[in-house]
């Protein structure tokens, strides 16, 4: 489960690492208010769920009330990435000194977390990975025992900052441990950490939590995030969308979409027992991601009930945002009851999945 920017600094706040003063707007009315109470330049931020959102535009600064609230208008009537901007947080414009990068994150080939750090923040950590990792820290922490803070400390040595930064950065990269560790996270990220007059500052932040651990911190069942967790869903780089009952069922299509010269844009696993409710939800999610052509909508009835798929199907495209072609393979539990709902809407359907694959990746091609 993702955190927003604002709910990961809520976090990190209350785990004693310092953030810029800020608050959410839904408004440029808001917007003004907030830069109007905090009394500086502002930097107004995007909160969106998807990542690269400063270089699509979803940053901004202002130096007055009146030009926060402009610029939170026009982001509040933005999409980035297929991703409706509906609130951005307006937050004290740091003056940067100095940028650094911190991360903790699951290492499953060596089953231990890994500390990344960085005397470089504020870029991709992927590109100063590729072209300068000799500038990448990495420490692996044995989860069998504690890691303290003089392992910290040392961490930052080896970035090599300044010697008076060694026991504020380390201290930092300290909590961001904790942090991982208290809340389940897959990921605890600061990009960029950054040194100001009034300190060392987390000027950003990302929090994924493990979507099966949210039972154990009961207080994050509140937050709008965990309210619009209702299926796995992952964007990537092709045109086809996949959506399927079942991460292995998803995953095999998105194999076949590949095998067939496709390109999957998309994995969203639905899951059992979907509703026909939940099936029209996950239409219009992939829908709105704008590089979809084609959806491959991948369905083996078992808890999952065809009839079900297949009037969620129906309802989705009624209220489509824009037309995309659909290849649906529908079989299992009440798949005669359900391929009569298709059939007597018009919509086509397969019962095989690699039929049904193919058909898909030549439509794509086609368009």
């Amino acid at each position: 489960m993702k955190l927003y920017e604002h709910s990961a600094k809520e976090i990190f706040k209350n785990e004693g690492i310092a953030i810029p003063e800020g608050e959410i707007a839904r408004s440029g009315k808001e917007a003004e208010q907030i830069a109007q109470k905090l009394g500086k330049a502002v930097a107004i931020k995007s909160q969106v769920l998807v990542g690269g959102r400063g270089k699509a535009g979803g940053i901004k600064f202002a130096d007055n009330p009146q030009e926060a609230s402009k610029i939170a208008q026009k982001l509040l009537a933005t999409s980035i990435k297929g991703e409706k901007v509906n609130k951005v947080l307006v937050e004290h414009k740091a003056q940067i000194k100095q940028e650094f990068y911190l991360s903790v994150a699951v290492d499953r080939s060596y089953k231990q977390p890994l500390i990344m750090a960085s005397a470089e923040g504020g870029v991709d950590i992927e590109e100063l990975a590729l072209n300068s990792p000799e500038k990448i820290i990495k420490y692996h922490v044995n989860p069998m025992e504690q890691f303290l803070p003089y392992q910290a400390r040392e961490i930052a040595r080896k970035m090599g900052v300044d010697s008076k930064l060694i026991s504020p950065v380390g201290g930092i990269i300290w909590k961001l441990f904790q942090v991982y560790n208290k809340y389940d996270a897959q990921l605890a990220e600061i990009n960029p950490l950054v040194l100001t007059p009034e300190g060392v500052l987390a000027a950003d932040a990302k929090l994924d939590l493990d979507a099966d651990a949210i039972y154990r911190h009961p207080d994050l069942k509140d937050l709008e995030e965990f309210e619009s967790e209702e299926f796995a869903y992952v964007k990537l780089d092709g045109d086809i969308a996949v959506i399927g009952n079942g991460a292995g069922l998803t995953l095999t299509g998105m194999d076949m979409i590949k095998l067939n010269g496709g390109e999957p844009a998309t994995f969203l696993d639905i899951g059992g027992g979907a509703s026909a409710e939940l099936i029209k939800k996950a239409l219009n999610k992939v829908i709105e991601h704008p590089p979809v052509k084609v959806i491959f909508l991948n369905v083996l009835g078992g808890i999952t009930r065809a009839d079900d798929v297949a009037q969620g199907i129906i309802d989705a495209l009624k209220d489509s945002s824009r037309e995309v072609k659909l290849v649906i393979r529908l079989t299992g539990t009440n798949e005669e009851k359900g391929q009569q709902i298709l059939s007597k809407a018009g919509i086509p359907y397969e019962t095989s999945m690699e039929d049904a694959a193919q058909k898909a990746v030549e439509i794509c091609k086609s368009l």
